[in-house]
């Protein structure tokens, strides 16, 4: 089966997968995106789990006010130098962890990491920082997390 462009720019932008990568993967799986996106997914995951022993000394603090202005989350999000901390892929999650935690409460980074994802509850949130592990090719870590609420103690 031929494999098309767009398949191959689609799975790219789900994985961040080279295009030589995804374009061999869905080869072996014959054009099968789903099969393909799992494969890369996987790979990805592997390298990730060899990065987490990498330095982070770079990063963002991103910051979500509600609408109502009653409540407020800071997320410190930690990657290993300033070129991944100012890419979109990174600071889009940065944003979305705020608006996370925004909307559920977490006593802990570690509580707040293994809470399902309000955007996609099939995954937990420490998934999608490890999606983008895969994706930056560097170790990304949420450090410290802060939610105010009008008054709560």
């Amino acid at each position: 089966m031929a494999i098309s462009y767009d398949q191959i720019l689609k799975l790219r932008e789900k994985t961040g997968a080279p295009v030589m990568r995804a374009k061999k993967v869905l080869d072996e799986v014959g054009g099968d995106l789903k099969k393909a996106e799992e494969v890369l997914k996987k790979e990805g995951f592997e390298k990730a789990d060899k990065r987490a022993d990498r330095a982070t000394s770079q990063g963002v603090i991103e910051t979500y006010v509600h609408h109502s202005g009653k409540i407020a989350a800071i997320v410190e999000v930690l990657c290993e130098t300033d070129f991944v901390a100012k890419n979109s892929v990174f600071r889009e999650m940065a944003h979305n962890l705020a608006l996370q935690l925004a909307s559920l409460p977490a006593d802990s980074v570690e509580a707040f990491l293994n809470q399902d994802y309000i955007k996609d509850p099939s995954k937990k949130v420490s998934e999608l920082v490890r999606e983008v592990i895969a994706k930056t090719g560097e170790n990304c870590r949420v450090s410290r997390i802060w939610r105010i609420e009008l008054g709560g103690d």
